[in-house]
């Protein structure tokens, strides 16, 4: 018996995808930047780049325990076993907006310390880290592969640099935590921005759709698929064809386990739309 439980593991180890790769929290590590907690897909001593996705929380999960970061979002699908195979950054927002200077500076650290592919760099969030989606993507178009930010806006004063980056917007329309208006403002702009067109967006905006319901897109592997068809060295940065994410978020958690976890509370969702910063290509003035 014993044996036989032996070759059962050894057989285990060797199928593909068994092994896990490692989450480590990291706390007081960057100079002007958050605790995080960073998961590296590499499972074996064959060190080879990885492409790198941030994730940004909503409101609910602000505060100075990592461990709130972990109750739903990217770090959460992971750990209900959705496989994604790339470094994945979760950074924990003390409070107030989200500081693209210091999401960044995480990356550096990150990139300092691990093999990270420079042209596979993706931005994913909602509510409040919706809002931190647009503004770090609009800050850095040059280091930002692609992006999908869900049921948020934006608050820096320009939003001209998203028409260089693939990006996708979710919004419903019964959003009442985070009104649709503010994901219309963004596309509004950056239309203004680029004559009218918006040629490396899509934005869906889903009737019916409640502020909670969009946490349902980090359970999909569709979501990290379509992230990863995009890099920076496509020399034309072509958005890649979407799915219908209400579609997609009626049919559940893509076959894990829903916590039925929301987004973040209404009231710092509304207080995070109102907030505006002046943007800056290499610096941001503090919250």
């Amino acid at each position: 018996m014993k044996r036989i439980l032996t070759i059962l593991f050894t057989l285990f180890l060797l199928i593909p995808g068994a092994k896990a790769g490692h989450l480590t929290a990291h706390r007081g590590e960057v100079s002007n930047g958050y605790n995080f907690w960073l998961y590296d897909p590499n499972d074996t001593e064959i060190d080879e780049p990885k492409p790198v996705i941030i994730f940004l929380h909503g409101a609910s999960l602000c505060g100075n325990d990592l461990n709130r970061v972990k109750r739903y979002g990217t770090i959460d699908a992971i750990e209900r076993g959705r496989q994604i195979d790339a470094y994945v950054i979760a950074p924990q927002n003390p409070g107030g907006s989200w500081n693209p200077t210091k999401v960044m500076n995480v990356l550096d650290w990150v990139s300092d310390n691990y093999n990270i592919d420079y042209d596979r760099v993706y931005v994913i969030g909602m509510s409040l880290g919706g809002y931190g989606t647009i503004d770090v993507t609009a800050t850095y178009p040059d280091r930002i592969a692609a992006a999908i930010a869900m049921c948020g806006g934006g608050t820096v004063s320009d939003l001209s640099g998203l028409n260089d980056v693939p990006l996708w917007i979710i919004h419903g329309t019964a959003d009442r935590a985070v009104t649709i208006a503010q994901s219309d403002r963004v596309v509004s702009q950056m239309k203004a921005a680029n004559g009218g067109n918006a040629e490396r967006l899509v934005y869906h905006r889903v009737p019916g759709m409640d502020h909670s319901r969009p946490a349902r897109m980090f359970y999909l592997a569709e979501s990290y698929d379509w992230l990863f068809k995009h890099t920076l060295k496509d020399a034309t940065r072509r958005i890649h064809p979407t799915f219908d994410p209400g579609q997609a978020m009626n049919n559940g958690y893509g076959g894990l386990k829903s916590k039925g976890k929301s987004s973040g509370s209404k009231k710092s969702a509304r207080k995070s739309s109102k907030k505006k910063t002046t943007k800056k290509k290499t610096t941001r003035k503090k919250k």
